[in-house]
């Protein structure tokens, strides 16, 4: 046989995140009757009896998804757990266990690492959740976590990103786009200190976009909120990669189409002032930031005056036909089709 000496090189970022896992997975088959939902939602879903164990993993890797010339460890090791737990959350459950693994370079004393662990100790007990396993081993460069979220949920309350339907209400909890100028404000004050490292900054006029940064918290409270109300959304997904990109993601995995708008969108004031002291659109930065984990989710017009009134809770459009499309309908009351153009980690590679 003659080797191909030129063989097929596709780069990673023309596939994106999620069309790569779609082809690295497809040929994956299920077998196990206790494997209800795989690949494809926030969380896999496993029947144990009256109950459902949901499961899902994420990956933290240094110069990709943080940069610690201003991000905290301690902060690093909340915000690595509270990543995971928001997915067990956007399946409806409750998270239960999480483990931890991490891949470090000898760069990093004894004493970063107790403080990563500092934070995650912080978050298992803010949280309810027991770290019952992971790992450790060594890398060349840089500082890599793994951490893998467990949690329980009965078998009538499970949410997938599959039910929403027509007429169904579009529902984000909280407010978004703070984390995503988060970072720009954080990533500004990083280049004044390179050109000046004896200059401090003052943050305090963006406390609260800062933390939402470098501190997110996970919407436990959400889930029993629901429970409280006796609401049991149709769809639901927690806004990791931008509102756009979680908002296709339902429609495509529940095969309808939706409008959103912009008037509805919740932006807190600290977000609506840094966005114009940059001179950013801040519907652009609703629609596309990113790493808020706040949860969006489908609601059926009957549960609408339960959650009506409700501060967490924000309806921000409602659910069509497939065939009518996704649209953002603006403050001007044009329909403009919604392109999804969320936080890519395949497009930030070097």
């Amino acid at each position: 046989m003659i080797e191909d000496k030129n063989p097929k090189r596709t780069p990673l970022s023309e596939l994106g995140e999620f069309k790569l896992i779609e082809h690295l997975t497809k040929h994956f088959e299920i077998t196990q009757t206790s494997t209800i939902k795989s690949i494809g939602d926030d969380a896999a879903v496993l029947d144990h009896g009256d109950k459902q164990i949901v499961v899902s993993t994420d990956l933290l890797v240094e110069g990709v998804h943080f940069d610690l010339s201003y991000v905290p460890l301690k902060h690093l090791g909340y915000k690595a757990v509270m990543v995971n737990l928001s997915d067990i959350y956007a399946m409806n459950a409750t998270a239960t266990q999480v483990t931890i693994s991490i891949a470090v370079s000898n760069r990093f004393p004894l004493e970063a690492l107790e403080e990563l662990y500092e934070g995650i100790t912080t978050a298992a007990k803010l949280y309810n959740i027991d770290v019952v396993g992971g790992d450790t081993t060594s890398a060349t460069s840089g500082l890599i976590i793994s951490v893998t979220a467990i949690g329980e949920v009965k078998k009538d309350k499970v949410v997938l990103r599959s039910g929403a339907k027509p007429n169904d209400l579009l529902v984000v909890t909280g407010d978004i786009g703070g984390a995503y100028m988060g970072l720009q404000v954080l990533e500004r004050e990083k280049e004044v200190f390179k050109v000046n490292p004896n200059s401090q900054p003052d943050l305090s006029m963006y406390t609260y976009i800062i933390e939402r940064q470098l501190k997110p918290e996970a919407r436990k409270d959400i889930i029993e909120l629901l429970e409280k109300l006796d609401v049991t959304p149709t769809s639901m997904i927690d806004i990791s990669d931008g509102l756009s990109s979680e908002v296709i993601h339902l429609c495509k995995q529940s095969k309808v189409g939706v409008d959103v708008y912009e008037n509805k969108i919740p932006l807190d004031p600290q977000v609506i002032s840094t966005c114009e002291e940059f001179n950013i659109d801040s519907t652009t930065i609703a629609l596309n930031g990113g790493e808020d984990y706040e949860l969006l989710m489908t609601v059926s017009q009957d549960d609408f005056p339960k959650i009506k009134g409700n501060p967490n809770l924000t309806v921000i459009g409602y659910i069509t036909e497939e065939e009518r499309g996704m649209h953002l309908v603006t403050r001007a009351e044009e329909k403009i089709p919604i392109i999804a153009k969320g936080w890519n980690a395949l497009n930030n590679q070097s």
